[in-house]
């Protein structure tokens, strides 16, 4: 096993369901199959782990480090070979186990930094808005895997690459949560039927960037914010592909205390299956992932209904 890092940081990866080139051998080397083709100058790697995976099966593999010495990071680049289906990075401030490991959907702290999926580009944050990954503290990755392809996979490497900047230069600390919901029910009769999670806002936070996550029957999502008193206004309304999972950055907008924040995410199901809520691929998700300052909170809070 090997555990790769220049200075610490947070990654999340979503990348599914691509199959390598045939080559008549009964297994894949990964090493260099990535999306990454070599790093960029001025990014540097963070956090990443090898693992290989069979053909056809989907599991969880994590990797914790600790954060040597304070970095606030700028922008994340997602380094997601073929087998990536999704990746998360979180932060804790304690910990009983380091390393690489085995793990499951649930291997996840409170305080998320980051994630991507399919096609998810670059995701730069304006000037003077970075994560502060403090001195000590944990991060966690967690990698969902998920070999479609009739080979073995082996000898890949998922990770996460950033950008940093000085803290002379940090004027708000971000984060990341999600607002949406694990309430999907989605009949197979080819209808377009919808999935919604809301939430109040519970002190004014500033949002800056928007990241969809659903999976391969959804066609919509739709994000609003409606005032304690007044109409829902759009800040997302777009339709979607669970292979170009990209980011939305916006002009740095002020959500205030007692906003009501909304997801609503539309899939088309002809699988021949009720479409539930489910880790996988083959199953569903609704999630819009708030890229905010200032930092603070659970990462699912928005998605189990509670204030954020």
């Amino acid at each position: 096993m090997r555990l790769a890092f220049v200075v610490l940081g947070v990654g999340v990866s979503l990348f599914a369901c691509q199959k390598p080139s045939a080559n008549g051998d009964d297994q894949v080397d990964a090493a260099t199959a990535g999306s990454d083709s070599g790093i960029p100058a001025d990014f540097q790697m963070l956090i990443s782990r090898s693992w290989s995976m069979p053909s056809d099966t989907e599991g969880y593999k994590c990797v914790r480090i600790q954060v040597p010495s304070d970095m606030w990071v700028t922008a994340f680049r997602s380094l997601s070979p073929v087998g990536t289906h999704h990746s998360v990075l979180t932060v804790s401030t304690s910990s009983n186990q380091t390393g690489e490991y085995d793990c499951t959907a649930g291997s996840l702290d409170n305080q998320m930094l980051y994630a991507a999926g399919v096609g998810t580009d670059d995701n730069a944050f304006p000037p003077g808005v970075a994560i502060h990954l403090a001195a000590g503290t944990f991060i966690n990755l967690n990698l969902h895997l998920y070999n479609t392809t009739d080979q073995t996979i082996t000898n890949a490497t998922s990770g996460v690459l950033v950008k940093t900047i000085d803290a002379a230069s940090v004027v708000h600390e971000a984060d990341m949560q999600f607002s949406g919901t694990f309430l999907i029910n989605i009949p197979s009769d080819n209808q377009v039927h919808t999935a919604t999670g809301s939430c109040k806002v519970a002190s004014d936070f500033h949002v800056f960037t928007l990241w969809p996550h659903m999976h391969q029957t959804a066609v919509h999502q739709k994000f609003t914010v409606t005032p304690a008193s007044g109409s829902p206004t759009s800040m997302l309304d777009s339709d979607y592909s669970f292979t170009e999972q990209k980011n939305y950055p916006m002009v740095d907008t002020v959500l205030h205390a007692g906003d009501t924040l909304t997801t609503t995410c539309s899939y088309q199901n002809n699988t021949g299956s009720t479409m539930t809520f489910g880790e996988s691929s083959n199953n569903e998700m609704c999630f819009t992932g708030i890229y905010r300052y200032p930092a603070g909170g659970n990462l699912m809070a928005c998605a189990m209904g509670q204030s954020i």
